[in-house]
């Protein structure tokens, strides 16, 4: 490796070094700021199952420490999505000077794309698919018990859920870049749809709690997923066909 080589990877291990440092400052600033409404936030994130439950139930905390840990989690967690947007941008500030015109065009909106599908699935867990399935769990459970759900079993399960499902509002996302990068074909992808739905059904059962209406609240919305990224595959081919072709005949 030639010294200037050195100092060219240098220089961009120090850039990456001071994004990474802003990045985490905005993560900590805004955590700071939430601090001491921690106990807040968690009460909003359990609002969907208190809401089903008898009234004046409430949550337990079995740990020493975990009515203070839990909403902390919740709180670093909250902070880190506000701050997205800022640590999304330092990551394509960081890369941007490395891609074609051609690619900027592309990553750029679909930063922008996956970032706003990925809230949307976590938006739609919390204000519909809690309340579904909390409803269906709770109007089945025995008279015979007391249901005192565990603060942080409740966080775990909650963020298992937002996870599954903001994940799942990026598969248009990630047909758009399979299609783009050449790895398969939209022709190819069309005749997969069956497998694709069978596919989802059996992630649903994975990764949501045993009972049909939870797995039907992920799997159903994955497959309409899909299938909007197939649509949005196709525009984009016949918009690149007629750029092209307007391009020939100039």
């Amino acid at each position: 490796m030639t010294t200037e080589s050195q100092d060219t990877f240098i220089s961009h291990l120090i850039e990456l070094r001071g994004r990474l440092i802003k990045a985490l400052l905005s993560v900590g600033i805004i955590f700071v700021v939430l601090f001491y409404w921690s106990g807040d936030i968690y009460d909003v994130l359990a609002y969907p199952m208190l809401r089903q439950l008898p009234e004046g139930t409430r949550m337990i905390a079995t740990g020493v420490v975990t009515p203070f840990l839990v909403p902390m989690k919740i709180t670093l967690l909250v902070s880190l999505f506000i701050a997205l947007p800022y640590v999304l941008y330092q990551a394509w500030a960081f890369v941007a000077p490395g891609l074609y015109e051609h690619e900027k065009k592309l990553v750029l909106p679909l930063i922008f794309m996956s970032t706003v599908l990925f809230f949307a699935g976590v938006a739609f867990c919390y204000f519909f698919v809690f309340g579904a399935v909390f409803r269906f769990v709770y109007r089945w459970a025995p008279h015979s018990i007391t249901v005192a759900p565990d603060i942080e079993q409740y966080l775990s399960f909650a963020m298992t859920m937002f996870l599954a499902f903001g994940v799942t509002f990026e598969v248009p996302v990630a047909v758009v870049i399979l299609v783009r990068a050449g790895v398969v074909t939209l022709e190819q992808l069309k005749s997969f749809r069956r497998y694709f739905i069978v596919g989802a059904f059996i992630v649903a059962a994975v990764v949501t709690p045993p009972d049909v209406l939870s797995q039907c609240l992920l799997a159903i919305p994955l497959c309409v997923l899909y299938e909007v990224g197939l649509l949005m595959t196709r525009l984009m081919e016949k918009r690149g066909r007629e750029i092209a072709k307007v391009t020939t005949e100039q």
